[in-house]
Order: structure tokens, then sequence, then C-alpha cells
């Protein structure tokens, strides 16, 4: 069938809307339209298949205010959720559900987009065309294509020393675990490094790793090479624990400034 693509009004829109909401998303229903909302009216006011309310704002061309403007009254619809559950109880709106908000235009820029990704609010973004078959004159019909509202990038933790030995319970154990870092420190103040990755405190010589500290909750463990040059893990729960290890780590100090050379 042969069809045309037709321009609309935004309030032909709003009527279409009303006729079909179920055409946007399946369980749509109209509750009202162009109702006081602040400082202006709102386009149209749904109720979703979970019965949340749905803040509806309507642009027939690309017009970045679409989203300060659904803001507001997605703002006076959520701070009176109450009592526009009451004032349209047919429509069963649970007022314990957070209200979503609907942005619906020919287009969208990717600014917009890009900035809906930092809402915390449900937003859905759709893009509409209006479309008239040539056997059927006079009858538009609206067809509404989801655009997806990019996911935020995760935020990475960059872990620090004083996060790790909190990590450590007994106060006596981390006041050691301090006491030591100060110690290897000492070897070399201009050369050595105590870095915090995500689990652990890297110990470094000229960026070379020559062992690690791994806080537990009663005690921490070193992580370097016995004397058999073999990578072991050793606890220190004691006094006596941190001395024989300081040796061992000390002499792997030295290997490895002799191994690459470092003056």
């Amino acid at each position: 069938m042969k069809y045309s693509v037709v321009h609309v009004s935004e309030a032909s829109l709003e009527e279409l809307i009303r006729q079909n909401p179920d055409n946007i998303e399946s369980g749509l229903r109209f509750v009202d339209h162009q109702r006081k909302a602040g400082r202006g009216p709102y386009d149209v006011l749904l109720v979703d298949s979970g019965k949340a309310v749905v803040v509806a704002e309507l642009k027939i061309t690309e017009d970045d205010s679409i989203l300060t403007q659904g803001l507001d009254y997605y703002d006076y619809v959520a701070s009176n959720i109450d009592g526009i559950s009451r004032a349209y109880s047919k429509f069963d709106i649970d007022p314990n559900q957070e209200p979503r908000l609907l942005l619906i235009a020919s287009s969208f820029s990717n600014l917009l987009i890009n900035r809906c990704k930092w809402l915390s609010i449900p937003i859905s973004i759709f893009i509409f065309q209006c479309i008239e078959f040539e056997e059927r004159k006079g009858e538009v019909i609206p067809i509404f294509k989801e655009i997806a509202v990019p996911t935020p990038p995760e935020r990475v933790e960059i872990p620090t020393i004083e996060e790790h030995l909190s990590y450590i319970t007994d106060a006596e154990a981390r006041q050691r675990a301090e006491e030591f870092l100060e110690q290897v420190r000492q070897w070399d103040i201009t050369k050595v490094a105590t870095e915090a990755i995500k689990w652990e405190i890297s110990l470094k010589i000229a960026g070379r790793v020559f062992g690690y500290l791994g806080p537990r909750r009663k005690h921490f463990v070193l992580y370097t090479w016995d004397e058999n040059d073999q990578w072991k893990t050793f606890p220190i729960k004691s006094k006596e624990d941190m001395k024989k290890i300081t040796q061992i780590l000390k002499h792997n100090f030295e290997s490895v400034k002799i191994d690459y050379g470092i003056k």
C-alpha cells in the first residue's frame, strides 16, 4: 500500500495520542491533557500498565527545550502525585510508584539524548512520524519509535592507601602496617613508591615491583619472593613476623635494583 508522510500540529498529535496511546507503548492509557502544572500546562498525562503515571511532553520539531519543559512538568506531577492519583481515581494510579517522563518529537539532537543519560528518573524518548495511506485519505496514523538513552559510564573508584589500611580492624595490626610502609619508603625516599591498587598496596623501586601488601581484618600479608626465588604469601601477625619479612623484602629490594641497574 502506498502512503505519504504528513505533517501535523502539536494539537493534532495530542489527539492522535489520546485516541491510541497503545501505539506508543502497550498498555498505556490516556488520562488528561493541557492541565495547568506549575509554570504551564503539561501536554499529555498517561498511566502505564504498571499503574505508574506518565508525563508526556510533545514537540513536532527538533527542540532541545523539550527536556527542560518536560522536567518542569514532571517535577509538578511527582510533587503532587497523591492529589493527582485521587483526582484521577478511576485510572487506579499507584502514588507509590515513581512517575515516568516521556519525550516525543520528530527528532532529537545528539546533545539532548546524551544529557538524558545523567537523569536518575525513568525517562523514555520516542521519535514519531505520521503517515497517510492513499486508499484511506484523511486517516492519519502515527508511528512511534523508541530511541535508546545511553548508559552513563561506570565510575572508576580510585583506591587509596588509607582506605586499604582502614580495612584492617585490629588497631595494633593497622599501626604495624603503617610503620612497615614507612620503613620501606625510607630505603630510598626518592625512588620507592607505595601505591594503592584494587586490593593491595604495591611496593616499587623506580617503577619495578618488589612486593605487595594485602590488608586483612586482623593482620596483613606480604607478597614477595622467598629465599628460593618462589613467589609466596607471608602473613604478618606479630613483630617477629614483620622483622623476618623485612629482611626478605630488603633482599628482594636490593636484587631488583641490581637487576635493573637502578642507582
